[in-house]
């Protein structure tokens, strides 16, 4: 079995970040990834997002605060300037066409007052990670997995990751950061002593 992958290429990143937003118009999809991408929740936390956790009327609220169904933690998350701004097209365009007893923020078509299904969620992030060429083992993780991957390149210490992921220990923040051997030969090229 292989272990899902973070998205390391900047390029191949933004690429399938905006494969909904440019490529095969769908706002709901795109909104779907870059909650995911700037967020870390795990994708059954992101697809049981409701309205009102997100929205305060017809305002988007700073933080959102879920209890996590794996972890059974709480969780407090900004949301940044780039999210708001995708999050309040979304609301803006979905209010319409959102079924009134549907209380998910990503709704199914569907089944009638359920969010989209994780297997939905799969086959949309997979359908936009193979159409801007991306192999591997990417998956819904893999959006949780890409913020960690980023943030440490940005010099995130593990142990805010781990906080940020609910992580019981350091050992699994580690493995979720999925460093290879490209990102050791950075560190031992840049260090002069």
């Amino acid at each position: 079995m292989s272990t899902t992958q973070p998205i390391r290429d900047r390029e191949a990143l933004q690429r399938f970040k905006n494969y909904y937003l440019l490529e095969d118009s769908n706002y709901r999809n795109y909104a779907l990834i870059v909650t995911g991408l700037n967020t870390a929740l795990r994708i059954n936390d992101i697809l049981h997002l409701t309205w009102n956790k997100v929205f305060e009327g017809d305002r988007i609220r700073n933080h959102i605060e879920l209890k996590e169904q794996k972890t059974g933690k709480t969780n407090r998350i900004l949301l940044n300037m780039e999210l708001r701004g995708v999050l309040a097209h979304y609301g803006a365009q979905s209010r319409l066409q959102r079924p009134k007893d549907n209380p998910y923020l990503f709704f199914s078509h569907r089944k009638t007052g359920n969010p989209l299904s994780r297997y939905q969620a799969y086959r949309i992030i997979r359908h936009a990670a193979e159409m801007v060429g991306l192999g591997g083992n990417i998956s819904c993780h893999s959006l949780r997995k890409t913020f960690g991957y980023y943030a440490w390149k940005q010099g995130i210490p593990p142990a805010m990751l781990m906080c940020i992921f609910n992580h019981s220990s350091y050992q699994i923040t580690r493995r979720y950061l999925c460093i290879d051997q490209d990102d050791k030969d950075d560190v031992f090229s840049n260090i002069q002593l």
